[in-house]
């Protein structure tokens, strides 16, 4: 069983063909930082973005500089080792080197737009110095803290708490938290500002997608094998969380736009998280709670995104070719 304390280190039989597929399907998404061209995004740091623009900017570039590090950290120290399935281990292993070419691209942004030494350190250190970018880091924390101690999943209670660490990251931090950012850089790229962060977007989008999917997937085998601890009080306290997450996010919103953003509003991001958060919380197999609608159109086919740059008009679609003359694997074969 997928949460049974004992190590599986076998692949044949293959318990969990699906998460293998997932590995080889994230395996065809594979991109590097020098593919992106921040060439154009200086001119429009410098010539066309408002001051309040500006703001903006900084604070999604003090947010992104250790978010995907809190999610690496969380990945290694809580996840990987309760995980007991070698197939999704394996899209584990694919998923940490994205997070790190995510931390990656964020270093090269940070550097990039921000050419100040001591607004550079501002930056590294908003996780615990910015208000609002540490009270999303806290958050974070707080859900790490709680599972990192225990070396086995023994018990009903223990595994409730690995599921509860499971949603908050992939339901309320990679769910949430950064597709309201995501939601600031396309309203950025809508109004035709700074290409280069609209493509890095693009491909993070993608990835943290395939992440999220990887986690539903591992909660619908948890939900068959552990009915017993997908009960009421778990709902509840899942749904309290998200509803903390909104408001932790919403304190972020505020701080984000405090100088004022012609065509973005506290309002119009609470809607949106609100629909977003609905949609995380049927995919963990729960009840809707905000019945909310997108508000932003500039969103509402982003999931199916084609990957070309309109800007420069050249393709930068990175799904890599599968060659059949090196052969596949089959999900049934047998020993």
């Amino acid at each position: 069983m997928i949460l049974n304390p004992e190590l599986d280190l076998t692949l044949r039989p293959m318990k969990y063909p699906q998460f293998f597929q997932l590995y080889k399907n994230s395996i065809k998404n594979i991109w590097t930082t020098e593919e992106i061209d921040f060439s154009i995004d200086y001119q429009h740091l410098r010539d066309k973005l408002t001051p309040q623009e500006a703001h903006l900017v900084k604070r999604l570039v003090a947010f992104f500089a250790t978010a995907d590090n809190i999610v690496a950290h969380n990945l290694v120290i809580n996840f990987y080792k309760h995980i007991n399935s070698p197939e999704f281990r394996m899209f584990l292993g694919k998923q940490l080197f994205d997070e790190m070419l995510h931390v990656e691209t964020y270093l090269l942004l940070v550097d990039n737009y921000i050419p100040d030494p001591d607004e550079r350190k501002d930056a590294f250190t908003a996780f615990q110095n910015i208000p609002s970018v540490k009270q999303k880091a806290d958050f974070c924390f707080k859900y790490m803290d709680a599972i990192e101690k225990i070396d086995k999943l023994d018990t009903d209670e223990k595994r409730a708490q690995f599921v509860e660490n499971l949603m908050c990251f992939a339901g309320c931090v990679e769910g949430l938290f950064f597709f309201g950012s995501f939601a600031y850089v396309y309203f950025l790229r809508n109004k035709g500002l700074l290409p280069g962060l609209a493509t890095a977007t693009n491909w993070v989008f993608r990835d943290e997608s395939m992440h999220i999917e990887g986690a539903m997937l591992a909660l619908d085998s948890i939900r068959k094998e552990y009915p017993q601890i997908f009960n009421a009080a778990l709902e509840t306290r899942i749904t309290n969380m998200m509803k903390e997450a909104i408001e932790v996010e919403m304190n972020f919103c505020d701080d984000a736009l405090s100088q004022g953003v012609t065509g973005l509003s506290g309002t119009l991001m609470r809607e949106y998280l609100e629909y977003v958060a609905d949609q995380r919380l049927v995919q963990m197999g729960f009840k809707k709670i905000y019945h909310s609608k997108n508000p932003f159109s500039f969103m509402v086919l982003q999931d199916v995104q084609p990957l070309t740059n309109f800007f420069e008009k050249r393709v930068t679609e990175y799904s890599k070719g599968f060659d059949s003359s090196r052969g596949s694997v089959s999900f049934d074969e047998a020993f």
